[in-house]
């Protein structure tokens, strides 16, 4: 009989959720089994907000620990629609010039904010409008968005989602899909969103939640339907990066943080389903 061939993810993890520093960052990935590290921040400084100089440093760093970069994880679009979209074009370029001086291709975004008492469908045509304009800008830079699926943004719902990914109809323009996030909008995110959203699903962000509080938990301890999510991925013959994001100590506007002790925790978890799966991290 022919063995069935293993498939094997990339894993990737936000360093920041470890520690301010790189170097322990990267460390602690390593240790883990991860070939790439998310850069959200580095020495507390947003990737928005990085100088050229930082960012030479990363990756001096980073290359000496033999760690590439998945993604950078852009703040863009954690806004409130109603700025101007120049206010985002420009956040983008500084952005775009981190991940190149990162080797990084993929850039994580949001899909905005809205004031108090608007619906989405009245924020609507502007997000898109933003939305399509940031995906130009990065199709003209060789990079790839990839939106993530934050509640309270317009695109925190499958079906949302869907339209910013069928309206804007961009090469430039991706899934980053967080099962968790999900959760905490009383969605069932394989039986709700998987079908309708696999088309465009290009990067596997890992975190898990309860439906009863929205409480982050390590993969396969809440109802983010995370083995179901894995199991389809690997039967669609995805091979693209899983990320952790744990947020298993605290979250934040910006982020989250476990620590290098739940970040380990979150790991296994995770690996544990992986390997249950027949996938290999590396």
């Amino acid at each position: 009989m022919s063995k069935t061939p293993t498939t094997v993810w990339p894993l990737s993890g936000f360093g920041d959720e470890i520690d301010p520093d790189p170097a322990v960052q990267a460390a602690v990935l390593l240790a883990l089994g991860a070939s790439h590290i998310e850069v959200r921040s580095a020495w507390g400084t947003n990737v928005s907000e990085l100088d050229s100089a930082q960012v030479a440093r990363l990756k001096e760093i980073l290359d000496s620990k033999g760690l590439k970069v998945s993604a950078v994880a852009s703040p863009i679009g954690k806004v409130d629609v109603s700025l101007p979209v120049e206010h985002e074009l420009d956040r983008l370029k500084q952005i775009i010039s981190v991940a190149r001086g990162l080797d990084a291709r993929y850039i994580r975004i949001f899909s905005f904010y809205r004031a108090e008492g608007q619906s989405p469908e009245d924020v609507r045509e502007d997000v898109l409008a933003r939305m399509g304009a940031l995906a130009a800008l990065a199709g003209q830079s060789g990079v790839v968005l990839l939106h993530e699926n934050e509640k309270g943004i317009y695109g925190d719902t499958p079906e949302r989602v869907l339209d910013i990914m069928q309206s804007v109809d961009s090469p430039a323009l991706r899934i980053a899909w967080d099962n968790a996030n999900f959760v905490q909008v009383g969605v069932k995110p394989y039986t709700d969103g998987y079908a309708m959203l696999r088309p465009y699903l290009e990067y596997f962000q890992v975190k898990d939640a309860l439906s009863t509080t929205g409480e982050v938990v390590p993969a396969g301890e809440g109802d983010g339907e995370l083995e179901a999510t894995i199991a389809a991925l690997k039967a669609d013959g995805f091979t693209g990066f899983a990320s952790l994001e744990p947020h298993l100590a605290s979250a934040h506007e910006l982020g989250g943080f476990s620590g290098p002790v739940a970040f380990g925790t979150a790991a296994r978890a995770f690996a544990a389903l992986a390997a249950k799966n027949g996938i290999e991290l590396s």
